[in-house]
Parts: structure tokens; sequence; C-alpha cells
């Protein structure tokens, strides 16, 4: 199988790189490196990989073509990001999933879509199913919402295979934790590891369905044989477990790393939400979905991967 892998120089992208040539599998890689980096790709160089922007359409053609799957990672990340970028994070996220989606109705190529669990805002309902109307707060989470509703356009109008992944918090080893927008569980990882002080924002009770990035990995394997019957859907993708709060991330994160950390609490972000927790029954009933990684194996697994890493070292 030829596959395009978009983002392929991100954290998600780079995991599905490497598991796809490792499963024999032809991989184009895609990928702007704004965000991105080739270091992420180095121990893969069977990966031809493309330097272009998905705001590029004859260049995402030229990169589809004799693929039978785009697994399409590349993105804006981030809801503080699109706070304050709102008109880029849509262009990017919007118009370059739709330069994707041509492209596979071009190229007769499937599209497994990453999607977000922004998409439901606060609920009063959990866990969150798909089926539950959509409550975007911020740009990002607006931005996967019209990405989904084109991925079912197409399938609708041009018969195109797309599967949606909505993704809950995903976590794990190769996650930047320098980037302005990064994630918590890095930031916590790099903080504990150099005898940094980790930033909280509001009081670190807002939980998350933190989700491995194998088995994020796996989710996207699976979508891209999705039988007919999955075609068009949106599945969530979670860790299969209850919730963890962020002050439990960091004490988990501290127990991994031997060390004390004394947080810094800032203001609650813009956009955030305070809790999300996956069903998962629909992508375990459509695709096979089924997480693996409880969180203290998969920050344990983080951890052992940071602290291997040149410059990390325990901090007093």
């Amino acid at each position: 199988m030829r596959v395009l892998v978009t983002g392929a120089a991100g954290f998600i992208g780079s995991h599905l790189s490497r598991r796809l040539v490792a499963d024999g599998h032809d991989v184009v890689g895609l990928d702007d490196l704004s965000d991105g980096s080739l270091d992420n790709l180095a121990d893969v160089p069977e990966v031809r990989f493309i330097e272009g922007d998905l705001l590029d359409e004859p260049m995402v053609g030229d990169a589809a073509s004799g693929c039978d799957v785009i697994l399409h990672q590349g993105a804006l990340r981030s809801v503080p990001r699109s706070m304050a970028q709102p008109a880029r994070t849509t262009d990017v996220n919007v118009r370059g999933t739709l330069n994707v989606l041509l492209a596979a109705r071009d190229h007769s190529a499937r599209v497994v879509f990453a999607s977000s669990s922004s998409v439901y805002g606060d609920q009063d309902r959990f866990p969150l199913q798909e089926d539950f109307s959509p409550k975007p707060r911020s740009p990002y989470a607006a931005s996967k919402l019209a990405g989904e509703v084109y991925c079912e356009a197409w399938r609708c109008a041009y018969g195109v295979p797309t599967v949606a992944l909505r993704y809950f918090n995903v976590y794990g080893p190769g996650q930047d934790p320098e980037n302005e927008y990064a994630a918590v569980v890095p930031r916590f990882v790099l903080a504990c590891l150099t005898g940094g002080r980790p930033e909280i924002h509001g009081d670190g009770e807002q939980a998350r369905d933190f989700t491995y990035i194998d088995d994020v990995v796996s989710a996207n394997l699976l979508a891209a044989r999705a039988p007919e019957e999955a075609w068009g859907r949106v599945l969530n993708v979670g860790g299969g477990q209850a919730p963890t709060s962020v002050n439990e991330v960091l004490s988990l994160v501290a127990g991994f790393t031997q060390s004390e950390p004394e947080p810094v609490h800032t203001p609650p972000r813009e956009g955030d939400v305070r809790w999300t927790e996956a069903d998962v029954s629909l992508a375990r009933s459509l695709i096979g979905y089924d997480p693996s990684t409880s969180i203290e194996e998969g920050l344990r697994r983080t951890v052992d991967w940071f602290r291997d890493q040149p410059g990390a070292s325990q901090g007093a």
C-alpha cells in the first residue's frame, strides 16, 4: 500500500510514518516544516519526503499521485494558537483539508482525517458520543468540524471513502515541549527532568482523556482499511479509561522522574474545556479500535524517552 502522510514531520505524522515503513508500506511524507522537524524522520530514510504547503493545491495533488490512502495529519494545531491566529488557522485547516480531498478525488485515494475532541466543546453528558451536537469554542475546533463536514460531503458527492478520527489529547515520546503551544505532558516532563516549575492553567482539576500515541497510530491504520459501513463516519479516538486531571498527570510525572516540582498556576486559557471523556464503542465496533495503553504506562514510556534525549538531566 502506498500512503501519503501529511504533517509527516510532526509528532503524530512521524510516528505514523515509522509504523507504516515497519509494516512494509511505501510512504510519502508531506510537511512544510513550520512546526515539524526532519529530525523526527531521521530513523526512517525510506520515507519519500516532500517539503510543501497544504495550501499549494497542485503540489498536494502531485504528492497524492499513486497513493492508495492519505492520512491527513497536517494542520495548525492548538486551541491557543487559533485564538491568536484565527484566519491562518482557518486557511490551513480548512482550505488545506479541501486540497487533500481534491487530491483524493482525483487520484482515487481513501482519506483518514485527523479531527479533534475540541469540536465537542463543553457538554453536560459524558462520555462523549459522536452524535452529540458539536459546540466548538475556538477557531481550531471550528476548523476541525468544518473538515469533518467536508469529508462527509466528499463521500456523498464524489464517492471518496473518508473516516474522521476525533483525537483526545494525544501524548507520547517525541512530542515537542519547547513549542509555544506545547501540550501539557511534554511540558511537565521537561520541567520535572530539568528542575523547572511546570505551568498549570487554572486550578489543575480540569480532566482529559489522554490517549497514547501508539493507540492513535493503530486507529489510523485501522481506519485506512475501514469497511464501507465506516465511510463518512466520525469516530472518537480516546484512551479507553477514566479521564485524568492535569494535577494527577503532574503527580504521576513527578513520581516517574523522582522530582518534587512546584507548579506555577496561571489563568485558564481561552477556548479550553473543563472535561473530556471519549466513548470509543463506535470505533471499536466499526474498525476494531481497542486502546491498550494506560495513562501510567504511557507516561512512564514518555518519561523514559525524554530522559534518554541529549541534554535531559535531573534538576534540583
